[in-house]
């Protein structure tokens, strides 16, 4: 074995490598999968750890044995290391093979997007309007009318296409358990999609600084059930704007300015914060 570097190097680094993927996919980097969009990322994400981790294994493999095998000893100070000429089947070796990596995993990620924009046939709108600071929600109704929450309800397992709008500045749109998110721009309407997959109750956030307010700026999400969701619809009563400003329950009480105690607010059931 001490004849022979590479081999010592080969078994380290098989070792090294098999720990690191097993620590890497055993870390729970996302919240739990709460629809199939976020199942495409966290797949995409394992993929690239899986690749990550053995290059990074080689090159600190070989850094770290270079430096203890060829280290300078005392007294050698002055001296100049052996010329070494290169080697150009090496380098066409170590250009060519991260060239075909970087392009397979680039063409893997760019398929996971396009996956995840596709709008499937049977998809539910639902208008999210931004302002500072607070969510609403709308869901297209008859006549033209919307029917306006400050909770957005969503069903488990039917697509929805969110069509995002801001009435002051740039704000976002993220829901941690769905995995993707997008920006509220004024002037222009942004379009997420989204299929549920588990049921339970999420925060939506923005997460761009969009104020004083900004830390406040969350609304409660249900994913329920789609005879639940109809239910919950079927109780709601298209029109009316909510009042322009109001804040989200979280708010009231913060000490923001404007933000006085028992103004504001509104409950789930179809009434909504501006």
């Amino acid at each position: 074995m001490r004849n022979k570097p590479l081999l010592q190097m080969g078994v380290a680094a098989a070792i090294a490598i098999a720990i690191g993927i097993a620590l890497a996919l055993s870390i729970s980097w996302f919240p739990a999968d709460a629809s199939t969009q976020a199942s495409h990322i966290h797949t995409l994400y394992d993929v690239l750890l899986i690749v990550s981790v053995p290059i990074f294994v080689l090159v600190e493999t070989v850094i770290l044995f270079s430096v203890w095998k060829f280290r300078m000893k005392p007294g050698e100070e002055e001296k100049d290391g052996p010329p070494i000429h290169g080697n150009t089947r090496l380098e066409v070796v170590w250009t060519a093979i991260p060239a075909i990596l970087l392009v397979s995993l680039c063409g893997y990620a760019y398929s996971v997007l396009r996956s995840n924009e596709k709008t499937h046939p049977g998809a539910m709108v639902v208008n999210v309007t931004e302002r500072q600071f607070a969510f609403e929600f709308g869901y297209p109704a008859a006549g033209g009318k919307q029917i306006l929450s400050s909770d957005l309800y969503l069903p488990k397992g039917r697509p929805v296409v969110f069509h995002l709008r801001s009435f002051d500045v740039i704000h976002s749109f993220f829901v941690p358990q769905f995995s993707v998110k997008l920006d509220a721009v004024p002037g222009i309407t942004t379009t997420l999609r989204v299929t549920p997959t588990r049921l339970g109750n999420y925060p939506a956030e923005c997460t761009e600084l969009c104020g004083a307010g900004h830390s406040l700026m969350r609304a409660p999400v249900h994913v329920v059930t789609p005879t639940a969701f109809r239910a919950w619809l079927g109780h709601q009563k298209p029109g009316g704007p909510p009042p322009v400003g109001a804040p989200p329950p979280a708010a009231l009480n913060s000490g923001v300015p404007g933000y006085a105690s028992g103004t504001g607010g509104a409950s789930g059931s179809g009434g909504s914060t501006g």
